[in-house]
């Protein structure tokens, strides 16, 4: 069982954020892009759960690809794009009353509100389905985009338009909104077309929420229109007049437009009326008719959100309240090895078929060698299992009563049962071995150079159109493509190369030029693309950022590297781990791929067929952007948290104590010690009246 937060120090930590930030991207990825999660919901609350609570003992190991900064994943490769004028954010998750009493104490002292001030907050179910902005302009609907990255989603608008419950032209309207909600399906709609997928001989869908999901990403609008998607609405995105001051009034206003909103929406006054609430909804659940997953909380004045603002990926007035997971027992047949993108070996369970929660599941993941150790789980138990609206749950336990005499002890295999190399477990900080078992080798083991080159060509990559995961295994079989340079060689490639690419099913001419095209358009990338495309361990998209901009250019990146893979003394080396954002554990991962004679080979044959090319400047609109401030003593016009949130909106970097780096300090009426330190290393101090007029909002 993995430690505590508060029994890690601080190496562990490092370790552990570097960890958990690439596992959850990668399950954002499957769950966002894919409508194809691979763990519970409960299981991925867990996982940031932990990520925010070692954030908070160690804020100053944050990561620039930390969860709490994302939300969600890019938009898939076959929609058009559509970039949110206002971000599309997800709300912060609360699993007890407790954290619940926690969500309304820290808006109460951000907002410095008296104690027997009341907080109105609206209640109404968390819908399990997908989320979508429909954007009026002179009351009719001309765009419909799902959530994507928060930032850029899908342009599904033809789909959104063959939804019946989603009006087409409102009544009365200002003369731009954009009104967000949920789209779904019902139980009893969802057993209806399962009914149908397996009468047409089809795979019945997993549950209402990827069946909602993959009816409105369907590529013709005809499909989507068979498929009975329904609508709440509960929020907004870019909207110059609402129709109200409040949370309550504006969703009543959509009411009024003729948005469903639901039924169950109830404005509370306390806490323990928001309770009360969320008993009875959880009540009535199972009678609902569809699939919710919890309460969520808004504060229900509007100019208190505004105040209120946001942090991370989630706005402060707001609080989605999860329901508990969903638990049944089933006995567990086999125990398969998958073999990843970076050689990890991840055990799946094989269960025999069981309903749970509405869903029939048959796969659980086991997580690691550590974690079957731990549970003692072994193949025949009668297993646990728990999951809360996904594909693939997690076992809990055994049963010991119903063990079998026969069941023996799991041995997780030493080599992998894609190549047969050997499988080791990495030696972290300290000595300690990672949880995770991987495959040694590395560009030979057919597993890891088919996972590699679909990361290659992927949405955040290269994203190349056309060469999609199906595409890329065929001709990784058929032997078209087996490392990342044969991509862009490919069209010059022998004519019975060629011959094999044009004679496949469903190929011609047409289709051949279409996909050349698409490999010539990718010839030149961004070098924060360039570094991710590669795959190396550790690095994510806003590492690769951080890289890119370090060193510019994609020769001096490799030189760089090469050099700093030559030993942790040398001055390449001591350059690498001074970038922010850049610790031991991602260096060594760069240093190890630029150890590799092989990965430099790919490297410096792509850059034979790519013009990579250096990040564009980062803009500084604000006149504290980059800057060091720390802000000290009693603030009059602001809470310190506000003051804070201020700062950070505008570009700077908030310390909490002053040193030599600093570049402002914020002194209010009673400063002491930050005082005289700003004295002590010449930091120029002003008053908060200043602060106000310096930053252009006073």
């Amino acid at each position: 069982m993995p430690k505590a937060a508060a029994q890690l120090s601080e190496s562990e930590a490092k370790a552990e954020l570097a960890r958990l930030a690439k596992e959850i991207a990668e399950h954002d990825r499957r769950y966002y892009q894919h409508d194809a999660p691979t763990i519970s919901d409960a299981a991925y609350d867990a996982l940031r759960q932990r990520n925010a609570e070692i954030e908070a003992r160690f804020p100053q190991l944050v990561r620039p690809d930390s969860p709490t900064h994302r939300v969600g994943a890019g938009p898939a490769e076959k929609f058009g794009k559509i970039k949110h004028r206002v971000p599309m954010l997800s709300l912060a998750n609360g699993f007890s009353e407790e954290d619940v009493t926690d969500f309304l104490g820290r808006i109460r002292r951000f907002l410095n509100l008296g104690e027997d001030e009341v907080i109105e907050v609206t209640a109404e179910p968390k819908i399990d389905g997908l989320s979508i902005s429909l954007r009026y302009e002179k009351s009719v609907l001309v765009q419909a985009a799902t959530r994507g990255d928060g930032a850029e989603g899908e342009d599904v608008t033809r789909n959104v338009l063959t939804i019946a419950e989603v009006p087409k032209k409102l009544a009365e309207a200002p003369a731009v909104i954009e009104v967000r909600g949920e789209i779904y399906m019902s139980h009893k709609d969802f057993a209806a077309l399962n009914d149908k997928q397996v009468e047409a001989g089809e795979k019945p869908f997993a549950n209402p929420r990827n069946s909602a999901a993959g009816s409105l990403r369907q590529l013709d609008p005809a499909i989507t229109a068979a498929r009975p998607l329904r609508f709440f609405a509960y929020a907004w995105g870019e909207a110059p007049e609402l129709p109200g001051k409040t949370q309550w009034e504006v969703i009543q206003a959509f009411k009024h437009w003729g948005f469903p909103v639901n039924k169950l929406m109830k404005l509370c006054r306390s806490t323990e009326e928001l309770f009360t609430h969320y008993r009875e909804i959880e009540s009535r659940r199972a009678d609902l008719g569809y699939d919710i997953d919890g309460v969520v909380y808004k504060v229900n004045r509007l100019d208190w959100q505004e105040r209120l603002g946001f942090v991370s990926r989630s706005p402060r007035w707001g609080l989605a309240h999860k329901f508990s997971a969903e638990k049944a027992t089933t006995v567990l047949e086999d125990i398969d090895i998958q073999v990843g993108r970076t050689g990890a070996l991840t055990p799946v369970a094989r269960l025999r078929p069981v309903t749970v929660g509405g869903v029939v599941v048959s796969n659980a993941t086991l997580h690691n060698e550590d974690e079957i150790a731990r549970k003692d789980i072994r193949i025949g138990d009668t297993v646990i299992v728990q999951r809360a609206g996904d594909v693939i749950p997690q076992i809990l336990g055994f049963v010991h009563e119903k063990r079998p005499k026969s069941a023996t002890p799991y041995e997780f295999p030493k080599v992998c049962p894609a190549c047969g190399s050997h499988a080791e477990r990495e030696a972290r900080d300290g000595g300690k071995l990672d949880v995770v078992r991987r495959c040694t080798g590395g560009l030979i083991c057919p597993a890891q150079r088919v996972e590699r080159l679909k990361h290659f060509a992927s949405r955040n990559a290269f994203d190349i159109e056309g060469l999609g995961d199906k595409i890329i295994e065929e001709f990784y079989v058929d032997g078209l493509i087996q490392s990342p340079p044969d991509i862009f060689t490919l069209e010059t490639r022998d004519r019975r190369s060629l011959k094999k690419l044009r004679d496949r099913e469903g190929w011609g001419e047409a289709s051949v030029k279409k996909l050349f095209d698409a490999i010539d358009a990718r010839r030149s990338i961004a070098l924060d693309r360039f570094i991710f495309a590669l795959g190396i361990r550790h690095v994510g998209e806003t590492t690769a950022r951080v890289l890119a901009r370090a060193y510019g250019a994609a020769e001096t990146f490799r030189d760089q590297m090469m050099a700093a893979a030559k030993g942790a003394e040398t001055e390449a080396w001591l350059e690498l781990t001074s970038h922010d954002g850049i610790g031991d554990v991602v260096a060594e991962a760069v240093a190890q791929f630029f150890g590799e004679p092989h990965n430099v080979k790919v490297v410096n044959e792509l850059l034979k067929h790519v013009n990579v090319t250096p990040l564009e400047a980062v803009s500084t609109g604000s006149a504290v952007s980059g800057k060091t401030v720390v802000f000290t003593g009693a603030l009059e016009k602001m809470t310190r948290e506000e003051a804070k949130a201020m700062a950070e909106r505008l570009g700077a970097k908030v310390a909490g104590s002053v040193s030599k780096k600093t570049d402002l300090l914020v002194a209010g009426p009673g400063a002491g010690s930050k005082l005289k330190d700003a004295q002590k290393y010449g930091v120029e101090t002003i008053d908060e009246a200043e602060w106000f007029k310096r930053v252009g909002e006073g």
